[in-house]
């Protein structure tokens, strides 16, 4: 019951930074800016301290270190894989563009006929 609460105040901090974006709207944009970080970091640091919030926080480090372990292909190698991805949509456009060209010659010359002389 006491997530629930501070989940409820998190929002209700969230929501008054966002109001006070256009409360403050005769102000400079960088108040009103920070008007809404600030609701947002009031936000994050009540729900950092609800125990759902505490395991999402975790599961965030713990993806961060996930990321850290990937092996990011070269730029070589990106490239390479670029080049055939297009090469790819090419063939892929022409076999497509083959079947509606044909498509249309059997209907509209073979089955209706509209285009004969």
């Amino acid at each position: 019951m006491a997530d629930k609460i501070k989940f409820s105040l998190a929002l209700l901090c969230l929501a008054a930074g966002i109001a006070a974006f256009y409360f403050l709207a005769e102000y400079a944009a960088i108040w009103r800016v920070l008007a809404v970080l600030a609701g947002f970091g009031v936000s994050a640091a009540i729900a950092w301290k609800t125990e759902p919030g505490q395991a999402f926080f975790a599961f965030a480090g713990e993806s961060v270190s996930e990321t850290k372990k990937v092996v990011w292909p070269s730029r070589k190698e990106t490239m390479q894989f670029t080049g055939l991805v297009f090469a790819f949509v090419i063939v892929l456009a022409l076999v497509l563009w083959v079947a509606d060209k044909g498509i249309e010659w059997l209907l509209y010359d073979l089955v209706l006929g509209w285009r004969k002389p």
